[in-house]
């Protein structure tokens, strides 16, 4: 049980760092963004192609999150922007579209094959009561950790963190005060898409890199934003490690090729008993 409680929070780790940009865009532009999982396979399969000119590991990261940052805060100038006084529905329907396209344009240049960062087998370590863990997956806790701590001193602290939280409560009310929304939007793009970044680039470390790998882990990350409250960046931080443990703890019941079922039954619980979610207690919006 222990092994698959570590194990939890290594996918837990991923999932939050998805869920954390997803729920920003949401609570600030108002609709829910299915490109955001093709944006982590955008960022898994830039680092890829870094890693293929000879960059260490490290500078590929760097590099694909600023242009994964990049390509958001476009796509948002080129179409999001345009769309802003429409309908959320067809904001909804405009993501889907760009998901498609991302799924197609990466499946166009990898090839619909499995890759990996490396062919190198790693070796796991052994921790006391009988937990193993490799050294990949010890640098994906960590460094998720250290970045969800950067995150909340930025939205706490910084000038741009705290006029996110403004907007997102009430982004009239924000403008009203002087409060520069399009500064802001563009803020939480390159934020929520570098995140998503990371979270690729973790999630294809762990397991592998398929075109379909943001699809797949979409409803764990729309699952752990919907349990922690929609909007809410803390609640990210809490529903997407609750939904990783839960996914990894629940493989004692039942097959672990279903496991992905289990966040699929806890947002639909959450949405029957507490829609706004664990942290989700503000209206946001009139």
């Amino acid at each position: 049980m222990l092994q698959l409680i570590v194990n939890g929070i290594i996918m837990g780790s991923i999932i939050v760092l998805g869920s954390i940009g997803l729920t920003l865009t949401y609570g600030i532009l108002n609709f829910a963004n299915f490109a955001h999982g093709d944006f982590m396979a955008a960022g898994a399969y830039l680092c890829l192609f870094f890693l293929g000119l000879k960059l260490p590991f490290i500078v590929s990261i760097i590099l694909s999150i600023l242009v994964a940052s990049g390509l958001g805060i476009l796509l948002d100038c080129c179409l999001y922007r345009k769309l802003r006084e429409k309908t959320p529905v067809t904001l909804l329907i405009a993501s889907i579209g760009v998901a498609l396209f991302l799924r197609n344009l990466i499946q166009m240049i990898w090839g619909p094959q499995i890759s990996y960062y490396s062919s190198e087998l790693q070796m796991a370590k052994k921790l006391p009561f009988g937990v193993k863990i490799k050294p990949d997956e010890i640098f994906i806790i960590i460094t998720s950790f250290l970045l969800i701590i950067a995150v909340h001193f930025f939205l706490k602290k910084s000038k741009i963190g705290k006029a996110m939280r403004a907007l997102s409560d009430n982004m009239q009310l924000a403008g009203i005060i002087g409060i520069e929304t399009e500064k802001i939007i563009f803020w939480t793009w390159g934020l929520g898409c570098a995140l998503a970044a990371v979270g690729g680039i973790f999630l294809g470390l762990e397991v592998q890199l398929r075109p379909v790998m943001g699809w797949d882990v979409l409803l764990p990350v729309f699952a752990g934003v919907i349990l922690g409250g929609i909007g809410s960046p803390y609640g990210a931080m809490a529903g997407g490690m609750i939904i990783g443990i839960s996914q990894e703890v629940s493989t004692v019941f039942i097959n672990p090729a279903y496991k992905s079922v289990v966040s699929f039954i806890i947002l639909i619980l959450v949405l029957l008993i507490r829609p706004e979610g664990l942290f989700g207690k503000k209206e946001r919006r009139a």
